[in-house]
């Protein structure tokens, strides 16, 4: 124990004087003196300090003992991390992830950066991810976007350039915030390690089961305008145990200059008719195979979400289930408004009572959807065909004849 701490911390009594036998006062009158008045103040302050467990006696530390209520929270604390979020003590898987500039844009010329979980890869949207509640998932983003290309995207020149992982819905550190405060973006030909945990469900928690986004928060300027307006972002989907497994999954992100994709008209559809790849602007399924869509929202513009022919309920996960009173006050619907920053979850079974064909999806907003905001998912017959176009009305080559991105349709589980 310090001096300070033990000046404070021991009380002494001192003996009678003289050493004679001390025959104490009547209560009222050692109350009514000035020796009474000391020690009364005294006992006091002993009670005190060890009720709230301030005074170490005999040799303690001098720290207050840790009670019942705050022993967790130290544990807590001791258990935290800088990089990790609480609860995952370790990463469950790794995987790695670039970020790259890619062709410009054959309609408008602008910029085009993407994510891949290889160079080659790389596309908008990025690849679509995938975690179960209780997962631990650590990202190493390597930034192989040549500088010169950020430092024209920036609207500041003070601005730091680089690009980063910002993410959605499940949990981490600031040090995975993937902003420019935290100085958590990665500079050029850097990589940065990103930790995500989707945090389970418990009575304490509702957990991060959801349909998420991920996205760059750095380029061009501390929100990452820039970055979203070029590409940088994806999908990202958190499951409970027991969820429903979609056969497809396929990300729509609606934007600015009304597009999906970062894409409108033809842009938008680019499947074969012989043999149709699916990917970010080839949406395409089977008869009766189940179609997961992440739907999200960027820009500065309100949209909705829209597929002719499909519905689906508006729920967590698209569909209904439960009792019959549960199900029965789940409404069911085909249009979905969205925000910018928002994301949901659509599940539908293609062709459900409509049989194959070409469904259009679009905006509903009528000018949007009158300057190209619209695509198509093509359902396929039961032998894996595309059925013909009504009056020859098949997707037309797109700007420039740019083929769709590979990559960006598959998930990463």
């Amino acid at each position: 124990m310090d001096k300070e701490t033990k000046d404070i911390g021991e009380v002494v009594l001192a003996p009678p004087d003289g050493g004679a036998e001390h025959r104490p006062a009547p209560p009222a009158r050692l109350l009514g003196t000035s020796t009474g008045r000391a020690l009364l103040v005294a006992a006091v302050m002993l009670a005190t300090l060890v009720g709230v467990g301030g005074l170490a006696l005999g040799g303690g530390t001098g720290r207050p003992a840790a009670g019942p209520a705050q022993r967790p929270v130290e544990a807590a604390a001791a258990a935290r991390s800088a990089e990790r979020p609480e609860g995952c003590v370790a990463p469950d898987r790794r995987l790695n992830l670039y970020a790259v500039e890619l062709p410009r844009d054959p309609a408008t010329n602008q910029v085009r950066l993407g994510y891949g979980l290889t160079p080659q890869t790389a596309s908008y949207p990025g690849p679509t991810m995938e975690m179960i509640e209780g997962e631990c998932l650590a990202i190493t983003l390597h930034n192989q976007v040549p500088a010169a290309t950020l430092e024209a995207l920036r609207t500041d020149p003070e601005h730091p350039v680089g690009v980063s992982l910002h993410v959605h819905g499940v949990k981490y550190t600031q040090q995975s915030d993937g902003t420019v405060h935290s100085n958590s973006f990665v500079p050029p030909g850097a990589s940065r390690t990103y930790f995500w945990f989707a945090k389970p469900r418990t009575g304490a928690s509702q957990g991060t089961a959801g349909y998420w986004w991920y996205h760059d928060h750095v380029v061009g300027g501390p929100h990452g305008t820039q970055g979203l307006r070029s590409g940088l972002f994806g999908g990202l989907v958190v499951r409970r145990q027991g969820d429903p497994r979609p056969d497809r999954t396929y990300v729509t992100v609606f934007g600015d200059r009304q597009t999906i994709n970062l894409r409108r008209s033809a842009d938008a559809d680019t499947c074969d008719p012989v043999d149709p790849v699916p990917g970010p602007t080839c949406l395409v399924a089977k008869l009766g195979e189940r179609v997961e869509f992440i739907v999200i929202g960027i820009g500065d513009d309100m949209h909705t979400f829209h597929v002719h022919g499909h519905s689906w309920a508006d729920t967590r996960t698209g569909l209904a289930e439960g009792s019959k009173a549960l199900v029965d006050s789940i409404p069911i619907i085909d249009n979905k408004t969205l925000g910018p920053g928002d994301s949901f979850g659509v599940q539908i079974v293609a062709g459900d009572s409509v049989g194959p064909g070409h469904w259009m999806l679009h905006c509903h907003m009528q000018f949007h959807s009158d300057l190209g905001m619209s695509t198509t998912l093509h359902v396929l017959d039961e032998n894996g065909q595309m059925p013909p176009h009504a009056g020859g009305h098949a997707p037309a080559a797109p700007a420039g004849g740019a083929a769709a991105p590979a990559g960006g349709h598959a998930n990463h589980r």
